[in-house]
């Protein structure tokens, strides 16, 4: 699940999380980003595959970064450069 709202200073918020689950609020920023993040998320997928979860993410504009054989995980960016790992489901 997915939400974008504003508050009432016109903040946008993106909220992630499903009913029952932890919630995940990302705020957006007007600065660029300029050193490597401090956070670095990882998404293992609920329902389907490692590899369906890399297609969704892309349709919603995530770019593969690295894709390597001998890591478990498959490195993403989303649009403005924010790292994060989607690992195969446990």
């Amino acid at each position: 699940m997915l939400r974008r709202w504003q508050d009432a200073d016109g903040r946008t918020y993106v909220e992630l999380g499903a009913p029952g689950r932890p919630m995940l609020l990302l705020q957006p920023v007007p600065e660029e980003k300029r050193v490597k993040n401090r956070l670095h998320l990882d998404i293992v997928p609920d329902d389907g595959g490692q590899y369906d979860e890399v297609e969704r993410l892309v349709g919603l504009g995530a770019t593969v970064v690295s894709d390597e054989s001998r890591h478990p995980w498959v490195l993403l960016a989303d649009p403005e450069g924010n790292e994060f790992c989607v690992l195969p489901p446990h």
